[in-house]
């Protein structure tokens, strides 16, 4: 039998591992057959260098074997582009416009005069069919509130308009200036067969992709683009000061909507008067001069990949919108670097005017995609939104029902673009900032959310839940009631992207168990056309050590499952079932203090053996913030900090930077000796973390930050999540059915929060595998992204503790598998679960610290 020919990856800056040549090789293969591919590597093996040089060296050896590929596919036709402004539908000429059912449309003839669809006036209501000079004189002399008047409903056919609203195949709505000016056809545009798409879930882990792209030869041979939210990229300052993402979104859309009127050349009429045409330019100040943002596009071709940051600063030097110069070019780029939500929900596919069609997807971080992709499907209105709807409509009716058809009244949800009932509020309140100031927020979101309900109704039975939340007390006020579509069915909405794109990519460090997942995102997919690939770590066994620690240094065992960690002031009714599941029948009072000190004497052990940097993984911030209190009225907390700082996590986003800094700073300067003589003499820093949190993902704490990572308890979900246990229930009848009244949505009366715990333990009771699975893996997957913090190159090294008595017992024949089980192959391999006392534990960690501080000065 013959070798096979391997290809080479000459873009790679340095020799690779032979793990890494594996995966590209891997990759590549997959390539070739199309499909799906899900590739393993463990965090810190050179997973994103590996996946940049073997995609984009596919696609140029496919190019060069096909030189005419380009050429082959045009678009299908890129998707209607809602919120595009008005201005670039009507002067970039680099979409092509397609009329319903998939054919270019022909060529309009010039018309002298506006469209009365896009004018919003209706020829039947003002009753007359050839208006000629005086329809001109009518139209400009409609008061302000006519522009609010919406043509009559026609037909609903394929190619049916509403009022100046043209629907589209998919059902959306289209203001009747999105597609081709009548009066130029736009240029047909051929897309790049095989364009890569890469998307990850935050803006720090896609600019670290292009950190690693930029030190390969794709940086400057290929065009690559970076798209950003609004929020990142947009430069007006009057827009960023509103802080939140969607009032930013809205007040961007706003201002394309409240155009600028430029006067242009004046029309006689017979009876000696004159009109003037005006013409509409962007109500942005950063999108008015086409030349600026034709500028930022020869730039940002000129200076090669630039990140959000840069897009952001370039958009500010030559004073253009960033976000929209950066969307202009994504059908010329090779490489185009996305959030998740951009790329896998379809509205936004559609608003960029995406085509996934003969290219290749990668998906990064991919190891919770299935839940992340059908929350972005998820839809929510409250109950002040439904009052402040129902309210406007009245308004809006109470001044037009004698002018509106009958078709109109029927379909009065389409008024949602005509924004009278925000001007008429605002008239009334004051302006759209003044209100927003004042917290009431942007009223046309309160329409988007109806609608996003109501479109979530189109989904079939099964694939879904509604969701009912009745109005409630808390101490800080009453949290009102709401109603939430919870989107349960993934197959469905990933089928759209694996059906269009010639490959598809999973990429992450732990992707097990990778049959869940192939049953929620493609079970319908041939074997054939699946590929999975996993490889080792590229660490020496000698650098890392993963122990199991069931007991404490006073001998106590170590339980923090949900009962014992809980608050022991909790509701009663609730800490008896949870006792009845779990069937631990310690009294939850001493359990919960035992536990908490237990774990203090264990730090108060370890910070004398283990050099620099602590990262300790709490299940909650709740339960942190108990703990930390507790350690600080005991003493603990003082003796830990003889030899260690203490940082906390903290909740807020925005200060998870500045803890990592310190944290980092105090460090880097105890490694360099940089410490004063007058200083503490610690020995380095423990920082508190949280799984679930900023830090439990997408942080890493190489070397010194993490020389041992420290795991307290399984960090289970709650069962009183009323969405997680629809989703379980829905899992769970994946080939099979649960008797737990499946069809019935749940009404949540929190005031009763026992209730609802009990229910939760019940849907899980009813589980025979896949549900209970499922619940498993949650927890597991936290805990292999939060210990996966350390380890990040080859010379580095750790120690992973993971304290729970459940971690070392054999629990295969009880409710649930044994944890460890589920670790990543790496760790599981060298797992340490056999340890009969504190001693032993505490043994090995010193000798393993000492063993690897030796080699490190050879």
């Amino acid at each position: 039998m013959e070798d096979k020919e391997y290809p080479q990856f000459p873009a790679f800056p340095f020799e690779p591992y032979q793990i890494q040549i594996d995966f590209m090789r891997a990759l590549y293969d997959a390539l070739n057959s199309g499909g799906v591919a899900m590739l393993e590597s463990p965090t810190g093996t050179g997973k994103t260098l590996s996946l940049i040089c073997s995609a984009l060296q596919w696609v140029v050896d496919r190019r060069r074997k096909c030189p005419d590929s380009d050429q082959i596919s045009k678009s299908n036709g890129d998707l209607a582009l809602n919120d595009e402004p008005d201005w670039m539908r009507d002067f970039v000429v680099e979409k092509k416009d397609l009329a319903v059912g998939g054919k270019p449309k022909k060529k309009k003839k010039k018309k002298g005069s506006r469209s009365m669809k896009s004018t919003g006036v209706c020829r039947d209501l003002l009753g007359e069919e050839d208006k000629g000079e005086k329809e001109i004189r009518d139209e400009t002399e409609l008061s302000e509130e006519r522009e609010f008047l919406v043509g009559e409903y026609e037909s609903e056919d394929e190619g049916m308009r509403i009022g100046g609203l043209k629907r589209r195949g998919d059902g959306a709505l289209l203001s009747s200036s999105d597609g081709v000016d009548e009066e130029e056809e736009e240029d047909e545009e051929e897309l790049k067969d095989f364009k890569v798409y890469f998307c990850s879930r935050t803006h720090s882990q896609l600019s670290q992709f292009l950190k690693e792209l930029r030190r390969t030869v794709f940086a400057s041979e290929l065009n690559v683009v970076c798209l950003g939210s609004r929020k990142n990229l947009c430069i007006n300052e009057d827009v960023l000061k509103l802080g939140n993402s969607t009032r930013i979104n809205e007040r961007c859309l706003e201002l394309q909507k409240n155009k600028k009127q430029d006067t242009s050349k004046a029309k006689a009429l017979s009876d000696g008067r004159k009109i003037r045409r005006t013409k509409a330019s962007s109500g942005c100040p950063m999108l008015r001069k086409q030349r600026l943002q034709k500028e930022f596009r020869r730039e940002m071709s000129q200076n090669g990949a630039l990140d959000i940051e840069d897009l952001a600063q370039l958009g500010r030097k030559i004073g253009t919108c960033p976000y929209y110069g950066s969307r202009s070019i994504v059908s010329a780029a090779d490489l185009v670097i996305l959030p998740y939500q951009s790329l896998l929900l379809k509205s936004a596919r559609e608003s960029l005017g995406l085509n996934l069609k003969n290219c290749i997807v990668i998906i990064d971080e991919a190891h919770n995609l299935a839940d992340a992709l059908t929350s972005m499907y998820d839809s929510k209105i409250t109950l002040s939104q439904l009052e402040e709807v129902n309210s406007l409509l009245e308004l809006y009716l109470e001044r037009f029902k004698n002018l509106l058809g009958a078709g109109n009244r029927r379909y009065i949800q389409t008024l949602m673009v005509t924004g009278y009932g925000v001007k008429l509020f605002n008239s009334q309140r004051g302006s759209i900032d003044d209100g927003e100031k004042s917290g009431l927020g942007s009223l046309l979101s309160g329409f988007q959310t109806l609608s996003n309900i109501l479109f979530s109704l189109t989904n079939n039975d099964g694939d879904g839940r509604m969701i009912v939340s009745r109005r409630k007390p808390t101490c800080s006020g009453q949290q009102e009631g709401y109603l939430k579509y919870v989107m349960l069915a993934g197959e469905k909405i990933f089928s759209e992207v694996v059906g269009q794109a010639h490959a598809v990519v999973l990429a992450g460090g732990t992707l097990r168990p990778i049959e869940e997942m192939r049953e929620r995102l493609f079970p319908w997919l041939a074997p054939d056309q699946f590929h999975f690939f996993s490889c080792d770590h590229i660490v020496p066994p000698e650098s890392i050590l993963p122990i199991a620690v069931p007991i404490g240094p006073s001998g106590i065992s170590f339980d923090f499952s949900y009962n014992s960690r809980s608050s022991p002031s909790m509701n009663l009714v609730i800490l008896g079932s949870m006792n009845a599941f779990f069937g631990y029948p310690k009294p939850l009072k001493d359990l919960f203090l035992c536990n908490i000190e237990e774990l203090g004497r264990l730090l108060c052990n370890l910070v004398a053996v283990v050099p620099e940097g602590i990262v300790i993984f709490f299940p909650s911030f709740e339960y942190e913030a108990q703990v930390h209190d507790a350690w600080l009225h005991s003493g603990f907390l003082a003796r830990i900090m003889k030899k260690k700082l203490v940082f906390r996590e903290p909740r807020s986003n925005v200060d998870v930077d500045i803890i990592l800094k310190e944290y980092k700073e105090f460090i880097t300067k105890l490694s360099s000796r940089d410490i004063g003589e007058g200083s503490v003499p610690h020995n380095g820093a423990i920082l508190l973390a949280v799984v679930g949190g900023k830090m439990s993902e997408g942080i890493n704490f190489s070397d010194g930050m993490g020389r041992c990572v420290i795991m307290v308890g399984l960090p289970y979900p709650s069962p009183s999540d009323i969405e997680l246990m629809e989703r379980i229930k829905h899992i769970e009848g994946l080939g099979g059915s649960i008797s737990s009244g499946a069809s019935e949505p749940w009404i949540s009366n929190e005031s009763s929060n026992g209730n609802t715990v009990q229910a939760g333990f019940d849907v899980l009771r009813n589980c025979k595998r896949r549900g209970r699975e499922y619940y498993e893996n949650l927890c597991m997957k936290a805990v292999n992204q939060s210990i996966g913090r350390a380890i990040r190159h080859i010379n580095d090294y750790a120690a992973i503790l993971l304290v729970d008595s459940r971690y070392a017992s054999d629990r295969s024949t009880g409710s649930f598998s044994n944890p460890s089980s589920k670790l990543p192959q790496w760790i599981k391999d060298r797992l340490i679960s056999t340890a009969q006392s504190y001693g032993e534990i505490h043994r090995m960690v010193h000798q393993f610290f000492k063993f690897n501080k030796q080699k490190q000065h050879q």
